[in-house]
């Protein structure tokens, strides 16, 4: 009997000491927590741009196409669609107000229109092909408001004004009936432009961002020199002057990045483990 006795004492002599030592352990880690990427902090950026272009404008005009008999277009005219590139600097003020300065290069945009009217000395209708290229450099300042950040995307709408310088060349007047046509020396014009925004970015870490953005460009007026004849020795009681091409305004698709000059946040932070 004793000696069961001696042997409970002992057994719940070790319970306890193994109790005790348990206690010392420490408390089981918490697992690793993960956080989205996050968003752009307030400071300066960089971007760059690529996009496409779809141009058109509201009429061609000049002096002698009111005069002419039973003037009319058949086909007003259109540019083709030409690439752009853009580079700019921006501030971002906070988590939805950001401004940056752009400028960028609009290339050549080709140009094809037809008009006909009344040719008196030939008693028949006669038609003008019209053809040229246009391109720009556009120099804007933006603002953007973006709207909220879901899942690392951030849809966003902006404004932008500034100038444009709209150059007009190669322009060839050619008249296939009657044999003649004429043409305007490079052109060109200067004058206000401005633009509407609307896009969303991906946040892809930190300091950097992708975005896809459509963006409405008005471009103002361009002009060519002023037309001339093909045959130097024909002489026109029509008025003379430029070729106009009034409002002027472009659909854009734009595809761009964005590098915030800041240190990058890592986006993995590990929990703080302590011993005792």
């Amino acid at each position: 009997m004793a000696r069961v006795k001696m042997l409970g004492l002992a057994a719940a002599a070790a319970l306890m000491s193994t109790v005790a030592q348990a206690a010392d352990f420490p408390a089981t880690m918490a697992p690793p927590t993960y956080h989205q990427a996050p968003i752009e902090t307030a400071g300066w950026y960089l971007r760059g741009d690529i996009g496409m272009s779809s141009q058109q404008f509201s009429d061609l005009a000049h002096p002698s196409f009111s005069g002419a008999p039973q003037f009319q277009f058949f086909d007003k005219g259109g540019f083709d669609s030409a690439p752009f590139f853009m580079v700019g600097l921006g501030y971002r003020w906070n988590s939805w107000l950001r401004f940056d300065f752009t400028g960028e290069y609009r290339g050549k945009a080709g140009f094809h229109a037809l008009d006909s009217f009344f040719n008196a000395g030939q008693g028949a209708f006669n038609t003008n092909q019209y053809t040229a290229s246009k391109s720009e450099w556009v120099v804007l300042v933006n603002g953007y408001f973006d709207l909220g950040t879901w899942w690392c995307v951030t849809p966003f709408i902006g404004a932008g004004v500034g100038f444009a310088q709209n150059k007009i060349e190669h322009f060839r007047d050619v008249n296939v009936i009657a044999g003649g046509g004429g043409w305007a020396d490079t052109a060109t014009t200067t004058n206000l432009a401005w633009a509407l925004h609307a896009g969303a970015s991906y946040q892809v870490t930190s300091n950097f961002a992708v975005q896809l953005s459509y963006r409405y460009l008005n471009l103002g007026k361009a002009q060519t020199g002023t037309l001339v004849n093909l045959d130097p020795t024909f002489v026109s009681g029509n008025p003379v002057g430029p070729v106009t091409f009034n409002n002027i305004f472009s659909h854009d698709v734009m595809l761009g990045f964005r590098w915030t000059m800041a240190p990058e946040t890592p986006a993995y932070s590990p929990p703080l483990i302590r011993k005792g």
